[in-house]
């Protein structure tokens, strides 16, 4: 039951600091509106799965806090000519919560984290883009966390 509600508020993250992004809403404000809203209720006869509040508020402040260096990190991963800024919104928020949590969360097994956030991708987009993913984020493990990957 805990990996799914950690499953669900990383896919309530991504689309929280998408929604940020495109609709300029602020932190206190998303948060607040997933919360109440999203996490957990019934939205348009579609129920939306319990998500891990702590979790949630943890990938989606840490990204904020830490953009600058999580945008340099992917965008030294990503092919010449594509820097993060011009991907897709969704795919860049996708890319910022995974890299947040390769970088900064070291309580998650890198491995689980790239597997979760593909989910994610595949969960939006085709292959491509969820393969995409899997490679940023797995170059980006490599770099931020070579202990996991040397054996």
């Amino acid at each position: 039951m805990a990996a799914e509600n950690r499953s669900a508020a990383r896919l309530n993250a991504c689309q929280a600091l998408y929604q940020m992004e495109v609709a300029g809403k602020g932190l206190k404000e998303i948060l607040a509106e997933f919360e109440v809203y999203w996490i957990g209720a019934e939205v348009e006869g579609d129920q939306y799965k319990p998500a891990e509040i702590a979790f949630f508020r943890s990938i989606v402040s840490g990204v904020l806090e830490n953009q600058v260096a999580i945008d340099r990190a992917v965008d030294k991963i990503l092919a010449d000519g594509w820097p993060l800024r011009r991907i897709e919104a969704l795919l860049r928020a996708i890319l910022r919560a995974g890299a947040f949590e390769l970088m900064k969360r070291g309580d998650v097994p890198a491995r689980v984290a790239i597997k979760e956030y593909v989910d994610v991708a595949g969960a939006f987009f085709e292959r491509e883009e969820a393969g995409m993913v899997n490679a940023v984020l797995d170059a980006l493990a490599r770099k931020a966390r070579a202990d996991e990957f040397s054996a």
